[in-house]
Protein backbone atom coordinates (compact mmCIF):
# COMPACT_ATOMS: atom_id res chain seq x y z
CA UNK A 1 0.00 0.00 0.00
CA UNK A 2 1.75 3.45 -1.06
CA UNK A 3 3.26 5.44 2.16
CA UNK A 4 0.81 8.73 1.36
CA UNK A 5 -2.70 6.56 2.04
CA UNK A 6 -4.49 7.71 4.49
CA UNK A 7 -7.39 6.04 7.30
CA UNK A 8 -10.17 5.95 5.42
CA UNK A 9 -12.07 8.96 7.07
CA UNK A 10 -9.19 11.17 6.62
CA UNK A 11 -8.64 10.04 3.57
CA UNK A 12 -12.24 10.98 1.68
CA UNK A 13 -12.08 14.01 3.60
CA UNK A 14 -8.78 15.23 1.74
CA UNK A 15 -8.56 12.60 -1.51
CA UNK A 16 -8.08 14.50 -4.86
CA UNK A 17 -9.29 13.17 -8.43
CA UNK A 18 -7.38 13.85 -10.79
CA UNK A 19 -9.32 13.44 -14.00
CA UNK A 20 -6.42 12.56 -16.64
CA UNK A 21 -7.84 13.37 -20.21
CA UNK A 22 -6.31 10.29 -22.67
CA UNK A 23 -6.83 10.23 -26.47
CA UNK A 24 -4.52 8.39 -28.76
CA UNK A 25 -1.97 8.05 -26.05
CA UNK A 26 -0.31 5.13 -26.18
CA UNK A 27 2.96 7.08 -26.61
CA UNK A 28 2.64 10.06 -23.55
CA UNK A 29 0.43 7.68 -20.94
CA UNK A 30 2.92 6.23 -18.87
CA UNK A 31 5.02 9.26 -18.57
CA UNK A 32 1.89 11.30 -17.90
CA UNK A 33 1.05 8.73 -15.09
CA UNK A 34 4.52 8.86 -13.18
CA UNK A 35 4.88 12.66 -13.62
CA UNK A 36 1.38 12.65 -11.53
CA UNK A 37 2.10 10.32 -9.02
CA UNK A 38 5.36 11.56 -8.23
CA UNK A 39 3.97 14.55 -7.78
CA UNK A 40 1.08 13.71 -5.77
CA UNK A 41 3.36 11.34 -3.68
CA UNK A 42 6.01 13.98 -2.93
CA UNK A 43 3.17 16.67 -1.41
CA UNK A 44 1.65 14.20 0.23
CA UNK A 45 -1.62 14.38 -1.09
CA UNK A 46 -4.23 11.48 -1.32
CA UNK A 47 -5.52 11.11 -4.43
CA UNK A 48 -7.42 9.15 -6.95
CA UNK A 49 -6.55 8.70 -10.44
CA UNK A 50 -8.71 8.48 -13.39
CA UNK A 51 -7.87 7.60 -16.87
CA UNK A 52 -10.46 8.72 -19.12
CA UNK A 53 -9.98 7.10 -22.82
CA UNK A 54 -12.00 9.27 -25.24
CA UNK A 55 -13.02 6.48 -27.86
CA UNK A 56 -9.14 6.01 -28.96
CA UNK A 57 -8.09 3.88 -31.87
CA UNK A 58 -4.77 2.89 -30.54
CA UNK A 59 -3.62 0.67 -27.43
CA UNK A 60 -4.17 3.64 -24.94
CA UNK A 61 -7.18 1.89 -22.77
CA UNK A 62 -5.05 -1.42 -23.11
CA UNK A 63 -2.59 0.64 -21.39
CA UNK A 64 -4.00 2.58 -18.82
CA UNK A 65 -6.10 -1.00 -18.17
CA UNK A 66 -2.39 -2.13 -17.27
CA UNK A 67 -1.68 1.28 -15.36
CA UNK A 68 -4.92 0.76 -12.97
CA UNK A 69 -3.68 -2.95 -12.28
CA UNK A 70 -0.52 -2.14 -11.09
CA UNK A 71 -1.84 0.97 -8.58
CA UNK A 72 -5.07 0.81 -6.78
CA UNK A 73 -5.38 4.08 -6.86
CA UNK A 74 -6.05 4.23 -10.43
CA UNK A 75 -9.65 3.71 -12.28
CA UNK A 76 -9.78 3.80 -15.94
CA UNK A 77 -13.02 4.21 -18.31
CA UNK A 78 -13.49 4.24 -22.16
CA UNK A 79 -16.25 6.24 -23.77
CA UNK A 80 -17.70 4.81 -26.74
CA UNK A 81 -16.66 7.32 -29.30
CA UNK A 82 -14.27 10.16 -29.94
CA UNK A 83 -16.29 13.24 -27.83
CA UNK A 84 -13.71 15.13 -27.30
CA UNK A 85 -12.53 16.49 -24.14
CA UNK A 86 -15.35 18.69 -22.68
CA UNK A 87 -16.93 15.31 -22.83
CA UNK A 88 -14.33 13.65 -21.17
CA UNK A 89 -14.24 15.91 -18.20
CA UNK A 90 -17.71 15.41 -17.75
CA UNK A 91 -17.73 11.77 -17.98
CA UNK A 92 -14.70 11.85 -15.66
CA UNK A 93 -16.42 13.88 -13.24
CA UNK A 94 -19.56 11.33 -13.28
CA UNK A 95 -17.34 8.79 -11.45
CA UNK A 96 -15.27 10.76 -9.48
CA UNK A 97 -14.83 10.26 -5.31
CA UNK A 98 -12.93 12.46 -3.99
CA UNK A 99 -13.55 15.28 -1.76
CA UNK A 100 -12.70 17.93 -4.71
CA UNK A 101 -11.67 16.88 -8.48
CA UNK A 102 -9.32 18.18 -11.23
CA UNK A 103 -8.55 17.40 -14.73
CA UNK A 104 -5.50 17.23 -16.78
CA UNK A 105 -4.03 16.73 -20.24
CA UNK A 106 -1.84 13.69 -21.12
CA UNK A 107 0.33 15.81 -23.04
CA UNK A 108 1.96 17.77 -20.23
CA UNK A 109 0.08 21.19 -21.12
CA UNK A 110 -0.47 21.45 -17.57
CA UNK A 111 2.51 20.56 -14.94
CA UNK A 112 0.97 18.97 -11.80
CA UNK A 113 3.09 21.37 -9.82
CA UNK A 114 -0.67 23.62 -11.06
CA UNK A 115 -3.11 21.03 -9.60
CA UNK A 116 -1.10 20.73 -6.64
CA UNK A 117 -1.23 24.78 -6.17
CA UNK A 118 -5.00 24.28 -6.72
CA UNK A 119 -5.03 21.55 -4.30
CA UNK A 120 -3.19 23.95 -1.81
CA UNK A 121 -5.82 26.46 -2.08
CA UNK A 122 -9.00 24.47 -2.42
CA UNK A 123 -7.64 23.23 1.60
CA UNK A 124 -7.64 26.76 2.62
CA UNK A 125 -11.71 27.06 1.36
CA UNK A 126 -12.42 28.04 -1.59
CA UNK A 127 -14.59 25.96 -3.34
CA UNK A 128 -13.41 26.84 -7.12
CA UNK A 129 -9.82 27.50 -8.17
CA UNK A 130 -9.69 28.19 -12.15
CA UNK A 131 -6.64 27.96 -13.71
CA UNK A 132 -5.80 29.94 -16.78
CA UNK A 133 -3.12 30.47 -19.05
CA UNK A 134 -1.00 33.59 -18.45
CA UNK A 135 1.19 32.56 -21.65
CA UNK A 136 1.48 30.31 -24.41
CA UNK A 137 3.48 29.60 -27.54
CA UNK A 138 1.17 28.18 -30.73
CA UNK A 139 2.59 30.33 -32.93
CA UNK A 140 1.77 34.02 -33.21
CA UNK A 141 -1.81 33.32 -35.70
CA UNK A 142 -2.81 31.21 -33.23
CA UNK A 143 -2.18 33.30 -30.51
CA UNK A 144 -3.73 36.36 -32.14
CA UNK A 145 -6.66 34.41 -32.49
CA UNK A 146 -7.51 32.76 -29.38
CA UNK A 147 -6.55 36.26 -27.40
CA UNK A 148 -9.18 37.92 -29.68
CA UNK A 149 -11.68 34.82 -29.21
CA UNK A 150 -11.76 35.58 -25.25
CA UNK A 151 -11.89 39.31 -25.40
CA UNK A 152 -15.06 38.68 -27.43
CA UNK A 153 -16.32 36.19 -24.97
CA UNK A 154 -16.04 38.66 -22.03
CA UNK A 155 -17.45 41.42 -23.77
CA UNK A 156 -20.40 39.56 -24.75
CA UNK A 157 -20.81 36.41 -22.42
CA UNK A 158 -23.00 36.52 -19.72
CA UNK A 159 -19.72 34.70 -17.52
CA UNK A 160 -16.54 36.06 -16.82
CA UNK A 161 -14.05 34.22 -18.02
CA UNK A 162 -10.02 34.89 -17.03
CA UNK A 163 -8.00 36.30 -19.13
CA UNK A 164 -6.77 34.04 -22.06
CA UNK A 165 -9.38 31.30 -21.52
CA UNK A 166 -9.42 28.37 -19.45
CA UNK A 167 -10.55 24.76 -19.56
CA UNK A 168 -9.03 23.92 -16.40
CA UNK A 169 -10.21 24.08 -12.97
CA UNK A 170 -10.51 22.21 -9.30
CA UNK A 171 -14.21 22.13 -8.11
CA UNK A 172 -15.20 21.25 -4.54
CA UNK A 173 -17.68 18.05 -3.68
CA UNK A 174 -20.81 20.57 -3.35
CA UNK A 175 -19.48 21.63 -6.76
CA UNK A 176 -19.33 18.55 -8.81
CA UNK A 177 -22.44 16.90 -7.15
CA UNK A 178 -24.39 20.08 -8.52
CA UNK A 179 -22.84 19.62 -11.85
CA UNK A 180 -23.75 15.68 -11.94
CA UNK A 181 -26.83 16.12 -10.90
CA UNK A 182 -28.04 19.04 -12.61
CA UNK A 183 -26.60 19.98 -15.70
CA UNK A 184 -27.23 18.12 -19.25
CA UNK A 185 -23.46 18.18 -20.63
CA UNK A 186 -24.55 18.85 -24.37
CA UNK A 187 -22.98 21.75 -25.99
CA UNK A 188 -21.43 22.69 -23.01
CA UNK A 189 -18.35 23.09 -21.16
CA UNK A 190 -17.40 22.49 -18.03
CA UNK A 191 -15.46 25.22 -17.17
CA UNK A 192 -18.14 27.59 -18.21
CA UNK A 193 -21.01 25.73 -16.00
CA UNK A 194 -18.48 26.15 -12.91
CA UNK A 195 -18.26 29.61 -13.68
CA UNK A 196 -22.07 30.13 -14.71
CA UNK A 197 -22.40 28.26 -10.84
CA UNK A 198 -20.42 31.28 -9.09
CA UNK A 199 -18.92 29.73 -5.60
CA UNK A 200 -16.42 32.84 -5.22
CA UNK A 201 -14.07 31.44 -8.13
CA UNK A 202 -10.41 32.06 -7.87
CA UNK A 203 -8.20 32.46 -10.50
CA UNK A 204 -4.63 31.04 -10.59
CA UNK A 205 -2.39 31.93 -13.76
CA UNK A 206 0.53 29.72 -14.67
CA UNK A 207 3.02 29.72 -18.29
CA UNK A 208 2.09 26.80 -20.50
CA UNK A 209 4.42 24.87 -21.81
CA UNK A 210 5.61 24.50 -25.50
CA UNK A 211 3.71 21.97 -27.12
CA UNK A 212 5.32 18.63 -27.89
CA UNK A 213 4.38 17.53 -31.56
CA UNK A 214 1.32 18.07 -33.67
CA UNK A 215 -1.91 19.72 -31.63
CA UNK A 216 -4.57 16.98 -31.82
CA UNK A 217 -7.32 19.57 -31.88
CA UNK A 218 -8.18 20.36 -35.48
CA UNK A 219 -9.81 23.52 -36.43
CA UNK A 220 -13.41 21.74 -36.93
CA UNK A 221 -12.89 20.78 -32.95
CA UNK A 222 -11.68 24.11 -32.34
CA UNK A 223 -15.06 25.79 -34.11
CA UNK A 224 -17.62 23.63 -32.65
CA UNK A 225 -16.19 24.32 -28.88
CA UNK A 226 -15.75 27.86 -29.88
CA UNK A 227 -19.32 27.65 -30.66
CA UNK A 228 -20.91 25.85 -27.92
CA UNK A 229 -19.05 27.90 -25.27
CA UNK A 230 -20.44 31.33 -27.27
CA UNK A 231 -24.12 30.29 -27.72
CA UNK A 232 -23.89 28.70 -24.19
CA UNK A 233 -22.80 31.62 -22.32
CA UNK A 234 -24.21 34.63 -24.47
CA UNK A 235 -27.82 35.91 -25.32
CA UNK A 236 -26.32 38.83 -26.83
CA UNK A 237 -26.71 37.89 -30.49
CA UNK A 238 -30.78 37.38 -30.23
CA UNK A 239 -30.88 40.81 -28.37
CA UNK A 240 -28.63 41.79 -31.35
CA UNK A 241 -31.58 40.68 -34.02
CA UNK A 242 -34.15 43.04 -31.47
CA UNK A 243 -32.19 46.02 -31.20
CA UNK A 244 -30.89 45.90 -35.31
CA UNK A 245 -34.96 44.99 -36.08
CA UNK A 246 -36.21 47.94 -34.04
CA UNK A 247 -33.57 50.32 -35.42
CA UNK A 248 -33.96 49.31 -38.99
CA UNK A 249 -37.81 49.86 -38.69
CA UNK A 250 -37.31 53.33 -37.34
CA UNK A 251 -34.87 54.17 -40.11
CA UNK A 252 -37.70 52.64 -42.66
CA UNK A 253 -40.68 54.54 -41.28
CA UNK A 254 -38.42 57.91 -41.51
CA UNK A 255 -37.22 57.36 -44.96
CA UNK A 256 -41.08 56.13 -45.69
CA UNK A 257 -42.58 59.48 -44.55
CA UNK A 258 -39.80 61.14 -46.69
CA UNK A 259 -40.57 59.59 -49.60
CA UNK A 260 -44.07 60.39 -49.35
CA UNK A 261 -43.23 64.04 -48.76
CA UNK A 262 -41.17 64.17 -51.47
CA UNK A 263 -44.03 62.45 -53.70
CA UNK A 264 -46.80 65.26 -52.69
CA UNK A 265 -44.91 68.51 -52.55
CA UNK A 266 -42.33 68.22 -55.23
CA UNK A 267 -41.96 67.14 -58.62
CA UNK A 268 -42.28 63.98 -59.95
CA UNK A 269 -38.57 63.32 -59.81
CA UNK A 270 -37.25 62.06 -56.53
CA UNK A 271 -34.50 64.54 -55.19
CA UNK A 272 -33.82 65.65 -58.77
CA UNK A 273 -33.14 62.10 -59.83
CA UNK A 274 -35.41 59.68 -61.99
CA UNK A 275 -37.67 57.79 -60.34
CA UNK A 276 -38.22 54.54 -62.29
CA UNK A 277 -37.83 52.36 -59.09
CA UNK A 278 -36.93 49.03 -60.03
CA UNK A 279 -33.57 49.28 -58.79
CA UNK A 280 -34.11 50.72 -55.30
CA UNK A 281 -36.78 48.35 -55.10
CA UNK A 282 -34.12 45.57 -55.80
CA UNK A 283 -31.51 46.97 -53.66
CA UNK A 284 -34.01 47.17 -50.43
CA UNK A 285 -35.69 43.65 -51.05
CA UNK A 286 -32.22 42.40 -51.29
CA UNK A 287 -30.62 44.10 -48.13
CA UNK A 288 -34.10 43.13 -46.29
CA UNK A 289 -34.24 39.27 -47.59
CA UNK A 290 -30.31 39.15 -46.46
CA UNK A 291 -31.25 40.97 -43.12
CA UNK A 292 -33.88 38.21 -42.30
CA UNK A 293 -32.11 35.32 -43.46
CA UNK A 294 -29.17 36.53 -40.42
CA UNK A 295 -31.73 36.70 -38.32
CA UNK A 296 -33.25 33.08 -38.78
CA UNK A 297 -29.89 32.01 -38.98
CA UNK A 298 -29.09 32.98 -35.65
CA UNK A 299 -32.37 31.78 -34.15
CA UNK A 300 -31.50 28.70 -35.59
CA UNK A 301 -28.33 28.17 -33.53
CA UNK A 302 -30.28 28.47 -30.27
CA UNK A 303 -33.24 26.02 -31.81
CA UNK A 304 -30.92 23.72 -32.44
CA UNK A 305 -29.65 23.76 -29.28
CA UNK A 306 -32.83 23.27 -27.33
CA UNK A 307 -33.46 20.67 -29.81
CA UNK A 308 -30.75 18.92 -28.41
CA UNK A 309 -31.63 19.40 -25.08
CA UNK A 310 -35.59 18.39 -25.28
CA UNK A 311 -34.54 14.86 -27.30
CA UNK A 312 -32.25 14.17 -23.50
CA UNK A 313 -29.32 12.13 -25.23
CA UNK A 314 -26.51 11.46 -23.00
CA UNK A 315 -23.55 13.51 -23.49
CA UNK A 316 -21.42 10.67 -22.88
CA UNK A 317 -21.37 7.00 -22.68
CA UNK A 318 -19.01 4.78 -20.94
CA UNK A 319 -18.24 1.48 -22.56
CA UNK A 320 -16.15 -0.07 -18.92
CA UNK A 321 -14.28 0.92 -15.79
CA UNK A 322 -11.46 -0.89 -14.04
CA UNK A 323 -10.77 -0.89 -10.21
CA UNK A 324 -14.36 0.95 -9.46
CA UNK A 325 -15.84 0.29 -5.86
CA UNK A 326 -19.50 -0.34 -7.36
CA UNK A 327 -19.12 -1.88 -10.73
CA UNK A 328 -22.15 -2.11 -12.77
CA UNK A 329 -22.95 -3.70 -15.31
CA UNK A 330 -24.97 -0.90 -17.43
CA UNK A 331 -23.46 1.57 -19.11
CA UNK A 332 -23.19 4.85 -17.17
CA UNK A 333 -24.11 7.62 -19.47
CA UNK A 334 -24.35 11.50 -18.97
CA UNK A 335 -27.97 12.28 -18.87
CA UNK A 336 -28.77 14.31 -16.09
Amino acid sequence: MPANVLPRSEETSRLLSIILLSYQSEQRLRPAVDEIVRSMEAEQIPFELIIVDDGSTDRSFELARKISGEDVRVLTCKLSRNYSSPYSLFAGLSVARGACAASVPDDHQCPPSVIVEMYRMWEKGHKVVVAHRRTRDDGRLNDFFSKLYWAIMNHFSEVAFPPGGSDRFLADREVIDILNSRIHPINTTPVLEVLRLGFSPVFLGYDRPGRPGASRWTLRKKIRLAAATFFGSSSYPLRLITVLGLGIFVTCLFLVLLIVWARLFTDTTLFGLATNGWATTMVVMTMFNGLILLSIGIVAEYIWRIHEEVKGRPGFVIRGAENDSSPSDKPETGNS
